[in-house]
């Protein structure tokens, strides 16, 4: 994730903020110069100054306080990008709904933010059938209509209730997740959602079951199996998670949701100005600067900062007596899974750029198999 800073005053702002706590100045995000700008009140409406293209507007539900996101001149639709793909949201006149329903709108924010750094199509429910849309219900609590989260044909389901933090770390321990959350949860459904439109009919299919496996293995049985036997006891040699290992199609999901988590914090590391150098010279091998831009990287850079970026933070969260900030071991194989997203996503129309990077990947890999994920215990 980019830094974002106040136009005004230059204070360092999240990206979520939607009023500038030093100015004070009112601010919204523009998608297309990727920087926050400030908006001032005219005939009932938060507007820019103009513009060449002309004013914009904040999104409809900015009075909601959901969204922080300008809309383009003239657009009558009203709501900004990653907005105008909901097609359900919850009952807001039910005050935990509304609190509930931010939240999930400033992590759904977060996924369209890499969505659109990394030039992935969007299509709506209006423009397609089976375009992209969210709905975000909540459980009237009978188990008749309890609102699963999931996705099917473009549409992701989610349950409010994730919202929550008890309720999240309720379902975190049930279901035996480390990383469970409401971004990680976006990452995941919208992977599905890519899988149909980018890979399921296209030239990489092939190499996709090459590496994840025949997805035309019965889904229903498979997740059987894996709530009823867990996951294979080699489960981290090939898998990035252990649900990872239930289907293809899981698999799938797991990996692109953490190609995603790679991508925007080695951003965020970038916009930090972040080096590794440890004293210890047997340490060498974690030295690292993260100086680029990893949507437009090679796939081998992103892996060799990840890996000392990811010991330094979980060593510094040790050091607080909290649990690794990063609890996932990248085993080569999934390396290999991570370079087929990394190139489907770079460009899924050109497979010998595909072909030589993942040549290239293999050598790569080789190198890391003597110590990858073996840091100093």
């Amino acid at each position: 994730m980019k830094l974002f800073t106040c136009p005004t005053c230059a204070q360092p702002l999240y990206f979520e903020t939607m009023t500038c706590a030093s100015c004070g100045m009112r601010l919204g995000y523009d998608t297309n110069q990727n920087v926050v700008l400030p908006v001032h009140l005219e005939d009932g409406q938060w507007r820019t100054q103009a513009l060449p293209e002309g004013q914009k507007h904040l999104c409809v539900n900015a009075k909601h306080e959901a969204c922080n996101w300008l809309v383009p001149p003239g657009d009558e639709n009203g709501f900004c990008i990653a907005c105008r793909h909901n097609r359900m949201i919850p009952d807001l006149s039910i005050p935990d709904n509304l609190l509930h329903w931010r939240r999930i709108e400033a992590a759904k924010h977060r996924l369209f933010y890499t969505l659109l750094r990394l030039r992935l199509p969007l299509v709506t429910r209006r423009e397609s059938d089976d375009g992209l849309a969210f709905d975000f219900l909540a459980s009237t609590g009978t188990a008749a209509e309890r609102v699963m989260t999931g996705h099917a044909s473009g549409l992701i389901t989610l349950n409010v209730a994730e919202a929550d933090d008890s309720e999240r770390e309720r379902q975190r321990r049930n279901m035996g997740e480390p990383y469970r959350t409401l971004l990680g949860h976006f990452r995941h459904e919208i992977a599905h959602y890519y899988w149909d439109r980018l890979v399921s009919q296209s030239d990489v299919i092939d190499r996709f079951r090459e590496l994840f496996g025949d997805e035309r293995a019965d889904y229903g049985e498979a997740l059987k199996r894996h709530y009823a036997e867990g996951p294979p006891a080699d489960w981290q040699d090939r898998f990035i998670t252990s649900y990872a290992s239930a289907h293809p199609w899981e698999d799938f999901a797991e990996t692109w949701a953490h190609y995603f988590h790679m991508v925007d914090t080695l951003e965020t590391a970038a916009e930090f100005g972040l080096r590794l150098r440890p004293r210890d010279a047997k340490g060498a091998d974690l030295a690292t600067a993260v100086n680029f831009d990893p949507h437009d990287a090679e796939i081998d850079r992103v892996i060799d900062a990840w890996l000392p970026l990811t010991f330094a933070v979980n060593s510094i969260n040790r050091s607080m007596g909290q649990a690794d900030l990063y609890p996932f071991v990248l085993a080569p194989a999934v390396i290999l899974k991570l370079a087929f997203i990394h190139d489907v996503i770079r460009d899924v129309n050109e497979l010998g750029t595909r072909d030589d990077a993942q040549g290239a990947l293999r050598a790569v890999v080789a190198g890391l198999k003597r110590s990858i994920n073996s840091p100093p215990q």
